[in-house]
């Protein structure tokens, strides 16, 4: 089932794009610090084996949980949701003041208080193993099959988790998010995939990050990967990010004159030299090159539900892919929100009031899990 959705004016704050990309993933000093029982904790796997057939000799797969874990009668336990962040982001992606608070605070659709809520660092990401740890341009390379793999052994081996509440992901960790149905079907009741499609990165999509990865590989300061000084001249290119994942509206409020443009400009570049590492960024933008979802979708059995953004250049509504792939999954829905002066292109999902509504609706028809769901019916099941 396919849904236009419309939303009134709520006040969300406006895009700083001069913050630069990185500046959502490392928004520690405004964390709200209240969700209970937050904890931190890495997995090391020696020998993990890479898709490719290349192996990392201890892959590091650091995760972050909010709440309590709650076992059923069996002893499993039976609350866990899993949230997947995106290519520049770590898993404290989610604790951002526009997110957190949307997502896990009390009476919210993944309220902390409720729910054992997993926010992993993806392969290559954060405090997970990754090139500038040491391996620099030597790091294997790594695809979004490994990083799912990786979340897996996570939450099985970690947490011991045999069973997911729900998969929850935005922009890459959405695309994942349809890998997790398709390689895990009976591992989770709902798939939530936020700002992503089910195709292969092609055609626009694909050429923004392949100028990128250019970028970085023709800076002469980056020597095969080999650097020992990080190199500074790539980063001139990187607000090719902002532009292609910021909504044209936001973008013209920021700069509505050519002078308030190049001034921005400067400002974007500057936000990226010495805030960045060049492998860690070339390997993270190539690690879709495995992506296609789109041969599979008929395995999933999960209840899914899909929200994408009508301004969002990175999924873009013209390739009309969507409804589609959604008649492929029984039951699927999809939920489009339009383009509005609230929305910000595909940084709309840094918004979760945007989407917390579908997500809410979601997760009730789940119906309760853990403490709640001890005193419900079955029908409530």
């Amino acid at each position: 089932m396919t849904t236009t959705a419309s939303h009134g004016r709520s006040g969300l704050p406006r895009a700083i794009l001069a913050a630069g990309a990185i500046a959502f993933a490392t928004c520690a000093a405004s964390e709200p610090a209240s969700y209970p029982n937050r904890q931190e904790a890495d997995l090391a796997i020696a020998g993990f084996k890479l898709e490719s057939g290349a192996v990392l000799p201890e892959a590091r797969l650091h995760y972050t949980t909010l709440g309590s874990p709650h076992r059923d009668a069996n002893g499993d336990i039976d609350n866990a949701v899993l949230v997947l962040h995106g290519t520049t982001g770590t898993g404290k992606q989610f604790l951002a003041p526009t997110m957190g608070p949307e997502l896990f605070a009390p009476g919210a659709p993944l309220d902390a208080a409720k729910y054992f809520v997993v926010l992993t660092d993806g392969l290559g990401r954060g405090g997970s193993s990754k090139p500038s740890d040491g391996l620099r341009g030597r790091f294997p390379r790594y695809g979004y099959g490994d990083v799912v793999e990786g979340q897996y052994r996570v939450v099985t081996e970690g947490l011991g988790i045999k069973h997911l509440r729900a998969v929850i992901g935005t922009s890459m960790g959405g695309m994942q998010t349809w890998m997790w149905g398709e390689r895990h079907p009976d591992m989770m009741d709902g798939l939530v995939a936020v700002a992503s499609q089910p195709i292969p990165v092609s055609g626009r999509n694909a050429l923004w990050r392949r100028l990128l990865i250019e970028a970085i590989r023709s800076d002469p300061g980056f020597k095969d990967g080999a650097y020992d000084r990080e190199p500074t001249q790539f980063t001139q290119v990187l607000p090719i990010f902002n532009i292609m994942t910021e909504g044209v509206l936001s973008q013209q409020r920021e700069a509505p004159t050519n002078a308030e443009a190049a001034t921005l400009y400067d400002r974007l570049a500057a936000g990226y030299v010495g805030t960045v590492d060049a492998n860690d960024w070339l390997y993270a933008f190539d690690s879709s090159f495995d992506y296609d979802p789109s041969p599979r979708l008929g395995e999933i059995k999960a209840k899914l539900l899909a929200i994408n953004f009508a301004d969002d250049a990175l999924n873009p509504v013209e390739l009309g892919v969507m409804e589609p792939a959604i008649r492929r999954i029984p039951g699927a829905q999809f939920v489009l929100i339009p383009a509005s002066p609230e929305t910000h292109g595909h940084q709309s999902l840094r918004y979760a009031k945007l989407w917390r509504p579908y997500l809410a609706g979601f997760m009730a028809a789940l119906g309760p899990s853990g403490p709640a769901a001890e005193h419900a019916t079955p029908a409530g099941r």
